[in-house]
């Protein structure tokens, strides 16, 4: 219950981030690139942070673990992780972001992610995809089949103090 309770919190926590990036985004004031590299520079030290107090004071995550890691995992963690997930994951999100709606990019890039993973599970981990978790995912997909086949709507100006009625 504890993971659930903390996947959605981290659902929450992205899809408000997501939203004030959008926002900023919007502006035209910055580019895609220009916010994953604030957020990588605020996030960093906040992660070294929490990993040092998980590691150094909760005990709760490995400590040497750097000594002991293979060849393989260390090119899993750095590829794999650093930059296809990273890096890569974020470039394309970002530019999603800048260029469509977040209503339809924030979906379909974050239920694209678990039925990948679903997948590559199954197909290098060995994972058992049960009947259940197997029509889970076909209903994943076809949400990402009906937000992409969706044509956007032409959006209307917020109005502001100068655009009210009556203000001219």
């Amino acid at each position: 219950m504890k993971a659930l309770l903390l996947a959605v919190l981290a659902g929450v926590c992205w899809g408000t981030g997501e939203l004030c990036t959008k926002m900023v985004l919007h502006t035209g004031r910055i580019g895609p690139l220009t916010a994953i590299a604030v957020r990588s520079a605020v996030a960093l030290p906040l992660l070294w942070i929490a990993y040092a107090a998980a590691s150094q004071g909760l005990g709760v995550e490995p400590r040497g673990w750097w000594r002991s890691l293979a060849a393989g995992d260390w090119a899993r963690l750095l590829l794999g992780s650093g930059v296809v997930a990273g890096a890569a994951g974020m470039i394309c999100f970002y530019t999603a972001l800048h260029l469509g709606e977040i209503s339809r990019v924030k979906p379909i890039a974050f239920t694209v992610a678990p039925a990948v993973a679903v997948l590559l599970g199954w197909a290098l981990l060995g994972e058992p995809i049960s009947l259940r978790k197997g029509i889970a995912l076909v209903m994943i997909l076809a949400g990402v089949v009906l937000l992409a086949g969706e044509r956007p709507r032409p959006t209307v100006p917020a109005r502001t103090s100068s655009s009210a009625p009556g203000s001219g």
